[in-house]
């Protein structure tokens, strides 16, 4: 028996049929038109980051029980896990500066969450302040051209077939570069860290408190400044990171 994949379209069948509830009942629960429920149900609308917590809040969950509601049983950790499909099963996710697409998302507890990614944003004023995450992450430029901007580096351009491997808890962001009117991206975040998925959607939103290290005496320490991104020289522990130290 072929397991259906937990599409937005499948979790939200998934929770409606677990609570016996029928779309209009559903429609009913969760302040949503019958009409744009039922094409979320059948794949044929996508919902925006804003619209997926408020329905998983109506419906008493959090994001990620939301995300994880799924027919799909949750596989062990092991050697014999694998995940193939195709981007029409990926689950869609837009926010200020970025269209997601998630891949894989059958698969629970992964150390890499593979996505690919429609690059929107074109200045550093509309983009906002560089986002850090835990982990490090791989970009490969597909269509169009990228503007990389970093905390300790100058902003480079990729084009299509160039690539970018960097640290995450580095700030960092993605522009449209000069000339085209999109970029399209694959991109591979990899990390230990628990609910990176919605971390990563979190930031892209401005929206992730940033953490606050704390001293070998327990106290926290002050939030330091990004550095400007223009800096021609990167520190020597940048540098050292690099190899170039």
């Amino acid at each position: 028996m072929v397991k259906a994949k937990p599409s937005l379209g499948n979790i939200v069948r998934h929770i409606r049929t677990s609570n016996g509830w029928t779309l209009a009942e559903m429609s009913q629960h969760v302040a949503i038109p019958l009409s744009t429920l039922a094409k979320v149900e059948k794949g044929h609308l996508t919902l925006t980051y804003d619209k997926l917590v408020d329905l998983s809040d109506k419906l008493g969950m959090s994001l990620s029980d939301f995300l994880n509601a799924s027919p799909a049983a949750s596989q062990p950790k092991g050697m014999a896990r694998r995940s193939v499909g195709q981007t029409a099963d990926s689950l869609t996710i837009e926010t200020k500066n970025y269209d997601y697409r998630y891949l894989c998302t059958e698969l629970r507890g992964k150390i890499m969450i593979p996505l690919i990614s429609r690059v929107r944003s074109k200045t550093m004023q509309e983009f906002g302040e560089l986002l850090r995450h835990p982990g490090e992450e791989f970009t490969y430029v597909i269509e169009g051209a990228i503007e990389v901007h970093s905390e300790f580096y100058d902003p480079i351009t990729l084009r299509a077939g160039e690539y970018i491997y960097l640290d995450s808890e580095m700030g960092h962001g993605y522009l449209v570069a000069d000339g085209f009117e999109e970029a399209t991206v694959l991109a591979v975040c990899a990390s230990a860290a628990t609910n990176l998925q919605q971390e990563l959607i979190a930031q892209a939103r401005g929206e992730a408190p940033k953490p606050i290290k704390a001293d070998a005496a327990g106290n926290a320490e002050k939030p330091k400044l990004a550095r400007s991104p223009t800096n021609k020289k990167a520190p020597a522990k940048a540098r050292r990171r690099a190899g170039t130290a």
